[in-house]
Order: C-alpha cells, then sequence, then structure tokens
C-alpha cells in the first residue's frame, strides 16, 4: 500500500435496528460514512441481476432485457485527464466483452496489478430513468430526504435552452446510476459531483473502499490546490505532492447485500474484488447542502480566474463564467437558485397544508413540520451567503409563487415532497386533491399575500422565509432538531 496509513475501518451495522432518526444523528448530520446491511431483500435486481447458486452478476438477463441501451464504459487502463477514458457502447456489446474477457484464462493478481488490464468498468448508466416500469430497487427510508433527485424528476436543472440539451453530460436526468465490471475494474481517487452525499449498493460482488477524510483535503492536492493524486497506489510524486504521505486512512470491504454511504467531501477510491453490479445514488439535502454551493462559490472562482485576461474585451464575462460553471461542475449560480426558490416553495405548501389540517395547536413540533422547518432554516443560510454574488444583481430570475403553483411539474414535485416526508416520519400524506388543495389552501389562510409574491434574488428568498416562520409563529430550528 505504498506505506500508506490506515488508521481504521468503516463501522458496520444492521439498518433493520436503525431508526431514520438514529441515522442522521450517528451519522447523516456527523458526515459520517456507514456500511448498512438488511436493507435491500426484497430488490428485484437482487433476484433477477444474480445466479443465486453461486451469486454471480446474470450478465445473460440484463443483456437480454436491457441490452439495448446506450451507455458509457469506462477503460480502467487508460487515464484521460482526471478521469478514466470513457467510451461509448451497448450494454449488450458491453457484456459481450465482459463474458469473452471472463472465458479467458486469468491467472490471480494483486489490486495494483489488475487495475493495468484493459478492463472496462459500465459507470452512470440511468436505468431509473430508461427503465421506469422495470422497479429494480426502492431506494431505502435513510436516504429518501433526496433533494436533487426529487427535483430532477419534474425539472431540468438547467432551463436556458442554449445550455440545455437532452441528457448531455451538463444536463443529467438524475443522479440515480446502475455501475457493472467485472474483478480489477476500479475507479480513480476522487470526491463526489457536487460534494452530495452518496450511498453504493452491492447487488452483487465485493468492493474494496479508501476513504481520506475532507479535513485532509489539502494533502492530496498539488502546492497550488489544482491538481489532485490519481491513484493512491502509484508512486505518488512526493515533489509535485509534498504532503501526501501526512495521509491517514479508512478502509473496508463492502460485500454482497450491503449499502454503503458516503459522506460530502470525502475522497475515496474504490476497487471490485469480483465481479460487480452495483446501484448508486448521488443526494444531498439541509444537512449538506452548504456543501453544494462551497464548491459552486469554489469553480467559479477557479472558472473567473482562469479568462481573466479577456475580462476587459467580453461583452458578458459574468455569462461566460456561469456557462463554463456549469459545464465544468453540473450547475451554476442560477440552476442552483432556481432550485432552492422551487423547493422552498414546496416546503411552505407543506408547512400551510400542515397547519390547516391539524387540529392541534402543537402541530409545528411534530417531526415533520420540523423537518420542513429545518429544511426551510438552512435554506436561509445558504442564501444568505449568495448575496454578495452575480444573484443580487440585474438579471433574468424571477419566480412567483402564483405562476409557480400553476406549473404541472410544481404540482407533482409537491406530491413527491409529501410523500417523502410523510414515509420518512411515518404520517398520511396530507394532499388529496392537487390544484384545489394547493390553491385553496393557500388563499383562504393567512398567506394570501404570499400569492402575490415575487423572489428574483437571494434576498427576496430570505425574506420570503422568515415572513413564513413569523407567520406560523415558528423560530428557526438549529440543526439536528427534526432528527
Amino acid at each position: 500500500m505504498m506505506g500508506m496509513n490506515i488508521k481504521g475501518s468503516v463501522e458496520k451495522v444492521n439498518g433493520k435496528e436503525m431508526s431514520y432518526s438514529n441515522f442522521v444523528e450517528n451519522y447523516l448530520s456527523k458526515n459520517k460514512p456507514v456500511v448498512i446491511s438488511g436493507l435491500m431483500k426484497d430488490w428485484k435486481a437482487c433476484k433477477d441481476w444474480v445466479h443465486h447458486d453461486d451469486g454471480t452478476p446474470n450478465l445473460q438477463f440484463i443483456s437480454s432485457n436491457f441490452g439495448n441501451s446506450n451507455v458509457q464504459v469506462a477503460d480502467c487502463g487508460s487515464r484521460e485527464f482526471t478521469d478514466q477514458k470513457r467510451l461509448d457502447m451497448s450494454v449488450a456489446e458491453f457484456i459481450d466483452q465482459w463474458i469473452k474477457l471472463s472465458s479467458e484464462e486469468l491467472s490471480d493478481h494483486s489490486t495494483n496489478e489488475c487495475k493495468d488490464k484493459a478492463l472496462l468498468y459500465l459507470k452512470d448508466w440511468h436505468f431509473v430513468k430508461e427503465f421506469p416500469e422495470y422497479t429494480a430497487y426502492t431506494t431505502p427510508l435513510l436516504f429518501r430526504d433526496d433533494w436533487l433527485n426529487m427535483y430532477l424528476d419534474h425539472y431540468h436543472m438547467h432551463e436556458d435552452p442554449d445550455t440545455y440539451k437532452k441528457r448531455d453530460d451538463v444536463s443529467c436526468s438524475d443522479y440515480r446510476f446502475v455501475y457493472m465490471g467485472a474483478k480489477g475494474t476500479w475507479t480513480p481517487f476522487h470526491a463526489d459531483v457536487f460534494r452530495s452525499y452518496s450511498w453504493s449498493a452491492n447487488v452483487c460482488g465485493k468492493k474494496r473502499w479508501y476513504f481520506l477524510s475532507p479535513e485532509q483535503r489539502h494533502l492530496v492536492f498539488d502546492r497550488n490546490m489544482k491538481n489532485s493524486v490519481y491513484d493512491i497506489f502509484e508512486e505518488v510524486n512526493e515533489t509535485i505532492f509534498p504532503n501526501f504521505k501526512k495521509t491517514t486512512w479508512l478502509e473496508c470491504t463492502q460485500d454482497q447485500n450491503e449499502i454503503i454511504f458516503v459522506p460530502s467531501g470525502w475522497y475515496h477510491q474504490v476497487y471490485n474484488l469480483e465481479d460487480t453490479i452495483s446501484i448508486n445514488h448521488n443526494w444531498f439535502n439541509a444537512y449538506n447542502v452548504s456543501w453544494v454551493w462551497d464548491l459552486l462559490l469554489r469553480d467559479y472562482k477557479e472558472a473567473s480566474e482562469y479568462i481573466e485576461d479577456i475580462k476587459d474585451i467580453c461583452d458578458d464575462f459574468e455569462g461566460l463564467c456561469q456557462r463554463n460553471l456549469a459545464v465544468n461542475t453540473g450547475m451554476n449560480f442560477y440552476d442552483f437558485f432556481n432550485f432552492m426558490v422551487r423547493f422552498s416553495f414546496a416546503n411552505i405548501v407543506q408547512l400551510c397544508h400542515l397547519a390547516r389540517s391539524s387540529v392541534f395547536d402543537e402541530w409545528c413540533s411534530s417531526s415533520k413540520a420540523q423537518h420542513l422547518i429545518f429544511n426551510l432554516d438552512s435554506t436561509k443560510d445558504i442564501t444568505t451567503k449568495m448575496k454578495n454574488t452575480c444573484l443580487s444583481k440585474n438579471h433574468n430570475i424571477s419566480l412567483d409563487f402564483r405562476s409557480v403553483l400553476e406549473e404541472p411539474a410544481f404540482l407533482e414535485l409537491c406530491f413527491q415532497v409529501d410523500k417523502t416526508y410523510a414515509f420518512i416520519h411515518d404520517q398520511c400524506t396530507l394532499i388529496d386533491d392537487k390544484e384545489k388543495n394547493l390553491m385553496g389552501d393557500l388563499v383562504d389562510m393567512v398567506f394570501c399575500k404570499l400569492i402575490s409574491t415575487v423572489v428574483c434574488n437571494p434576498e427576496d428568498l430570505v425574506i420570503l422565509i422568515d415572513d413564513i416562520l413569523q407567520s406560523l409563529r415558528i423560530l428557526p430550528q438549529k440543526k439536528g432538531q427534526n432528527a
């Protein structure tokens, strides 16, 4: 291991014995990794995608049923910039090559030797979006509070038609993926997109994980903090990465039917110790949305510095910076702000329903209400940080409450938010008639003034959230109180 300092293993727990509040308190809010068992028993993927006599992937079933899907496949032996070279092929073509390789007589190799083979690794397959009728799995309760995928089920991240292109790298349809790879395939050292949380479930096979905490991020970058180590098992150049030898690591082996929770900002490198299929989600919520904004701000500064020399001759320098940010990071300031406004509106609608439907004066102390309040309070904290950016200046953002309420996509988002938090907190959903209830509840309560509310900048959103919490006589909650 090139002298790596392994200081411990990732904890393993039984998910059947863990409540949502336990997960929040011990792992989500602490940004701590954990391996969880017992949550995949009834998954269709675990029945259809695996040979139950030996636990190996049922590649023929996958090829026969989903083989026409076009996917990106990583060549694990070929580096391209900061990642592995990607190839475009169908699932059937990928499986044909996998079977061909497996049929050859291969001697055992160490992990370090295996990665040098021309092994192909199918990554980032948007399986749920492509095959919505085939319910391969159900997202476990612990990971349901997923703002990112709830939003992308109803909206594009990029609403500018010049920016949005169907199913391109910039405008991902969702962040739910299937990964498939033979023994020896691997993923280079990285932190996840948006610095989101992720969970990864092994349908079959085993993975080996190596984790570095966010506090040690600076130790794996060069002196200018521009480039990080690509492979922690190659000879790391001490001249380029002088602090790498100071790093300390966590490791773990993830077995079949185990799910690993990867917290925000944790760098990791992963190896498939056996032929493996996994299901993976990237996601964020009130506990880690600050990581998303911090990354956007850091990447924006880098993007603007990179083209600083053309600032004086560029007609729209800020617009160019934001376009580059969207391409490089996956969203820009405007995308993120639109997302935060709509998701805040959806949380406000849920609070309105709770207030109107409850017969108890203490309705706001319910676990669901506290969760919604916590969401809004966290949103306000992040939005306050946006005030001194281009979002506070003149631009084309203008979201008024009435128009958003009339969007069919927003109504569906409200239903998904309602069902999600009802499921998490074991309560009945409150919306039973879409447009009638959504509009009626707001009109016949003290929130009539909200119908004319227009949000054009971060300050508007902060004022709106403050007004809502004050109108409901709610004080903002501290992190952890909704757990």
